[in-house]
């Protein structure tokens, strides 16, 4: 198998200090980039979006924790058994998390978010802006126990 190397660049600041599930939403943080690599530059223009994909590493997560088949959701029998792949948990086999959070400004190698579900001192390992053209263009479906168990994430 091919490994590839992927390194931080940056980390959360702020916001939660712990991974529960739920309450996001109101969450801000501010991505602080790697200074020793990325200048201001490296933000500009990302002001102009609305909200940022924000790719990171559960790094919390220990390798003996992750998930290769299926489990319940949170845990919960009355959720289906679910394949690590058709769901989101934290415990997924690369460990990487991504989240469109919103966008509250960008200072020099600072980018503060709201409903960033990631802790501080996580690994953030891309930023991308949201663009109308990379979602969806069909309608979005998913099962009824997803709703149910998001209903108060954020």
């Amino acid at each position: 198998m091919v490994s590839y190397e992927i390194l931080p660049i940056g980390y959360v600041r702020g916001g939660r200090l712990d991974p529960r599930d739920d309450d996001w939403g109101a969450t801000r943080a501010v991505i602080e980039l790697d200074a020793a690599i990325f200048t201001a530059d490296a933000l500009v223009g990302l002001e102009a979006f609305s909200h940022a994909e924000v790719i990171f590493v559960f790094d919390r997560v220990p390798r003996d924790k992750v998930e290769t088949g299926a489990r319940h959701p949170r845990n919960r029998a009355e959720w289906p058994l679910t394949g690590i792949f058709a769901q989101r948990g934290k415990n997924r086999p690369n460990r990487l998390g991504a989240t469109i959070c919103r966008i509250i400004s960008v200072d020099g190698t600072r980018l503060t978010v709201a409903g960033l579900d990631a802790i501080d001192g996580t690994p953030v390992v891309d930023i991308k802006p949201v663009m109308h053209e990379f979602l969806p263009r069909e309608d979005v479906f998913q099962p009824n126990w997803v709703a149910e168990m998001m209903a108060q994430y954020w």
